[in-house]
């Protein structure tokens, strides 16, 4: 724990080393530690003070600072931080809701506050911004409550009558971890896999995720289970591992960000993210770059009325984040055409028109670092031009059966032309989805998020493929690290 001066600091915490803000600065003994968790409790954060300079260095030798340098930045920008809370409006308006004035100030101390009714609003907040202590102040406008800002503040700006609550939560926050150290003492690295237990399609299946965490033990990394509630919690891990159905404007991205800036390993990669999800840019880059597509069109208002002349019908509208088959829809006739457009550019200004290529099955293959893991067939639903079929409410109703096939039993054209594809996105675990018709193979789309379930795309290579991901990951981790050495 590094503050500003031992002498004036408040708390006495079982257990807990309290280091002189100098000290860590200037003396080598600590820039020579490795793997330390640096909880920063200076007096100011400001740009260039003791505070920012603990944080700053910390990064730099490989040490764990709470808070880190990108918090730090993220605390300064008050339009962030309206940002980033924006996903929290309902839990603010019920958590705040008995509250008569117009004003309040919410103390956040190490993920908890001192009423019950309030500790999910500071955990969530602790996980956006994670500091030791921090106070969120909100405001209600109109009937709503609105957070005005959130700050770091130094162990001076605890009330005394919140000191043995801190004390008590500090010290349950620091011994919550040490078991879970002990217990992964022959791990050499820690690995945090992010799911969503209520998803109703997500990428990975409970066996499929079980089988990661196998594979990671046997090469000497333990692995964590982890939800959306433990984004304070990522720079515990060595790396990150998204298996939630990953979108831009979604928690994943933020963890897929934070694990970034903290020097994580992490698959998906924001960029891969954020290339991958928009349709609009996969459409412009594939024809940058040459790779066959089917017939496509970029639809905005102006030229909204020409994807009919350019592609004839039926074609085919997509949202440009859309995933699982919500948000992509065939039309048939003029009438639809111009319903759909409109619908969709209500909520988009650009869409993406293609023209409609029917087959008995599209083409998956996952590619990580640019070599090809499997390669699946997934079928059409049963009367449907789409894998999964859909009722008016977006609920599934039947999905096509899929079987997987050997690398190398599959046509060269298939893999070749995923490969291509893949490149262009980047290094990371990627499906690239294709269609073939005669002897032309054209690219749908490219995946950043994969399914890989149990029983499917493990079909051929079963524990193979999970342990071909798991390889890649240990060897970014040991590559990272011998960098920082």
């Amino acid at each position: 724990m590094v503050v500003s001066n031992p002498k004036d600091w408040p708390l006495e915490l079982p257990g807990a080393e309290v280091v002189h803000a100098r000290a860590y600065l200037g003396d080598p003994a600590y820039s020579g530690i490795r793997r330390a968790a640096v909880y920063n409790l200076c007096r100011s954060y400001g740009y260039q003070t003791l505070g920012y300079y603990v944080s700053l260095l910390a990064a730099a030798r490989g040490h764990r600072p709470l808070p880190s340098i990108s918090t730090l930045q993220d605390l300064k920008s008050q339009s962030l931080v309206k940002i980033l809370s924006g996903d929290l409006d309902d839990l603010v308006q019920k958590s705040l809701a008995p509250i008569h004035s117009d004003d309040f100030t919410l103390s956040i101390y190490f993920g908890r506050n001192l009423a019950k009714r309030h500790q999910q609003l500071a955990l969530r907040l602790f996980n956006l911004f994670q500091a030791p202590l921090l106070r969120a102040d909100f405001v209600r406008e109109e009937g709503e409550w609105a957070l005005r800002s959130v700050r770091a503040i130094p162990a001076s700006e605890i009330p005394a009558e919140h000191r043995d609550f801190v004390v008590q939560v500090a010290t349950d926050y620091f011994a919550g971890r040490r078991p879970r150290r002990t217990r992964r003492t022959e791990a050499r690295y820690d690995l945090a896999i992010l799911h969503d237990p209520q998803e109703h399609d997500a990428p990975s299946d409970a066996k499929a995720l079980l089988r990661f965490a196998r594979a990671a033990g046997r090469l000497g990394m333990a692995t964590e289970l982890i939800t959306r509630d433990d984004y304070g919690r990522v720079a515990e891990f060595d790396a990150l591992f998204i298996r939630a159905t990953t979108n831009v404007n979604h928690y994943t991205f933020r963890f897929a960000q934070r694990a970034q800036a903290q020097g994580l390993v992490v698959m998906d990669d924001p960029d891969s993210i954020l290339k991958c999800s928009n349709k609009v840019y996969l459409a412009e880059l594939m024809d940058r770059h040459g790779v066959l597509t089917p017939r496509t069109l970029v639809v905005h208002r102006g030229n909204a009325d020409t994807v009919e002349a350019q592609l004839g019908l039926p074609c085919v509208l997509k949202q440009p984040d859309s995933s699982f088959s919500l948000g992509v829809v065939k039309v048939n006739s003029r009438d639809e055409m111009a319903t759909e457009v409109c619908r969709l550019l209500d909520r988009s200004e650009l869409i993406v028109a293609q023209e409609f290529l029917p087959t008995d099955f599209d083409w998956r293959v996952g590619v990580i670092e640019g070599r090809a893991l499997y390669v699946c067939r997934y079928h059409m639903a049963k009367r449907h031009w789409q894998i999964i079929k859909r009722d008016t409410s977006g609920r599934k109703r039947d999905v096509g059966m899929a079987d997987t096939l050997a690398v190398d039993a599959a046509p060269k054209a298939v893999v070749g032309t995923a490969l291509k594809a893949a490149r262009l996105i980047g290094d990371g675990l990627y499906g690239v989805d294709l269609k073939q018709v005669g002897k032309k193979v054209y690219v749908i789309e490219v995946n950043d998020n994969p399914n890989i379930d149990a029983g499917i795309e493990d079909e051929v290579l079963n524990e193979s493929l999970y342990r071909e991901i798991m390889y890649t990951f240990l060897q970014r981790i040991e590559f990272r690290g011998r960098n920082r050495g």
